[in-house]
């Protein structure tokens, strides 16, 4: 982003703001919340409804072209983007749901929904690089508390579908296509690049601490109220995944040391006269040919890949077991979501430090469970749909927390954009072929069977386990060999963490605000 010339704001006016425009992040997790009116407004069957879910998995995931252009582009014009795609695709979306223009093609729509979701990158990203850059020596404090506010976006987005808008999808779509915008463009000028925080001050980290405190405060809030009132409050995404880059424990300083090398400093400098080795900084070719990259690729796709179709099917899932208010389900997943970035970043932290544990440790584990919990949902015993639902939220969410720091570990920092977002398509084509290409097409093969028996009438959903038995043992397999993958991984890259965090003393780079 454009550099700063001479000056001294303080940055944390800039952070307040990012908080408020994170609130609009979460709108790629409300697919579930409208996608329901596709089948009963326009007569989407399940196959094109699964394909709708691809649409904003991939608007959301490929952030290439913002994390490219995030360096020559100002904040408030990366902004104002993410406003503008927001208005288009979600206005594109009511007009159809709410029959203003009724007859609009799939395919446009298909692509409204990818521009709308596609807001998420261009406002992540203008958030996460100036916020960052302004406070050099808390990147992951400060990653972790705008992701962290991600989460309550979802909640504060799900509260308004179901007590302003009385659960209507249409009105739903046209909030969102008006009040992100007006929410971005308020404070755009803002968030902005400004004199870099030292990271010395105590008062600093009190002020960290405490916004971290508050926001988990918050969450727990939320929950309560979620399951006394049942009123759904998702508390996602996207989620303090960037928390395993920050921590308070070490008063003298050295966690900030140890973070901005866990963000891809490397453990020496790399020779310009040989190809950089683990650690050290990778160019996008150099990572390609490089196996620890497409293993790292290979583990979070089995994660994140099977857990985005449960996501994007939740309704129907929950419909086939005789859940009638999905958003109970919702909230379930969501919350756990979270709980399982923040604890997962924690828990990595503190065992990469003292023992030198991998990260992709936890992947391992989270994958084993996740088995568990698919060939749960393939037999649909009754009584495990809630637990199994909070479980795997958990798992999903660890993904997330592991992946950020290990990228940047293994192929350092220069480039950590561009690996971080190559990564992420594990999610949207994930959701492709396990969502729309197997989900989606069993589910509708299953309800005309149904439907041929008179089981179910023509506008009744799928009943029963065999909806998504195959599915669900489909997915039971790919965590199978995404978890083999990880304990190849993690033997592999054991070295690397023995050279980065065993008792060796690192630099902390000069930092400038670009």
């Amino acid at each position: 982003m454009t550099k700063l010339k001479g000056g001294t704001r303080p940055p944390w006016v800039g952070l307040g703001a990012a908080v408020w425009v994170q609130i609009a992040v979460g709108n790629a997790y409300t697919f579930p919340l409208y996608s329901p009116s596709f089948k009963s407004v326009l007569a989407f069957n399940q196959t094109q409804v699964s394909l709708l879910g691809v649409a904003n998995d991939i608007g959301e995931n490929v952030g290439l072209l913002p994390g490219i252009v995030c360096n020559k582009f100002p904040p408030w014009l990366m902004l104002f983007i993410g406003g503008l795609f927001s208005f288009l695709g979600f206005g594109l979306l009511w007009l159809s749901i709410s029959l203003t223009l009724p007859s609009l093609p799939y395919p446009l729509l298909w692509f409204a929904l990818v521009i709308a979701t596609n807001s998420c990158a261009w406002l992540s990203t203008a958030l996460l690089v100036t916020n960052m850059r302004n406070f050099p020596a808390s990147r992951g404090t400060v990653a972790g508390i705008i992701k962290g506010y991600g989460g309550i976006s979802a909640a504060v987005f799900t509260e308004i579908f179901r007590t302003l808008l009385h659960n209507s999808s249409s009105n739903f779509l046209l909030f969102l296509a008006v009040g992100i915008p007006v929410l971005c463009f308020t404070v755009m000028f803002l968030v902005r690049p400004c004199t870099p925080v030292s990271g010395e001050s105590t008062s600093e980290k009190w002020h960290f601490l405490f916004i971290q405190g508050s926001s988990v405060a918050l969450e727990e809030n939320e929950l309560g109220e979620s399951n006394g009132e049942e009123n759904t409050k998702p508390l996602l995404h996207e989620s303090s995944s960037s928390a395993a880059l920050g921590s308070f424990n070490d008063a003298d300083g050295s966690s900030e040391i140890d973070m901005l090398l866990a963000e891809g400093e490397g453990a020496v400098v790399p020779s310009k006269k040989r190809r950089p080795r683990r650690g050290e900084d990778f160019t996008f070719l150099e990572a390609l040919v490089k196996a620890d990259f497409w293993l790292l690729f290979s583990v979070y796709f089995a994660g994140v890949g099977t857990g985005v179709t449960v996501i994007n099917n939740l309704a129907q899932i929950g419909a086939a077991q005789g859940v009638e208010d999905i958003t109970i389900l919702l909230s379930v997943f969501s919350f756990f979501n979270f709980v399982g970035r923040l604890g997962g970043g924690v828990v990595s932290e503190h065992f990469v430090r003292t023992r030198t544990i991998p990260r992709t440790v936890w992947m391992t584990c989270t994958q084993i469970v996740m088995i568990i919990l698919y060939l749960l949902f393939a037999h649909a015993i009754k009584g495990t749909l809630y637990p199994a639902v909070g479980f795997l939220g958990i798992c999903y969410g660890v993904q997330f927390s592991i992946l950020i720091p290990t990228v940047s570990e293994l192929f350092g920092l220069k480039h950590f954009g561009l690996f971080f977002n190559f990564m992420s398509l594990g999610n949207p084509l994930g959701a492709l072929l396990f969502s729309a290409l197997l989900a989606g097409r069993i589910y509708d093969s299953e309800l005309a069977k149904q439907q041929a028996l008179g089981l179910v009438a023509s506008s009744v959903s799928c009943v029963g386990p065999d909806c998504f038995k195959i599915t669900f043992l489909v997915l039971a397999a790919v965590c199978v060999a995404g978890a083999i993958s990880s304990i190849i991984l993690t033997i592999r890259i054991k070295p690397v963490y023995q050279m980065l965090y065993s008792g060796g003393s690192f630099r902390l780079p000069q930092m400038t605000c670009q």
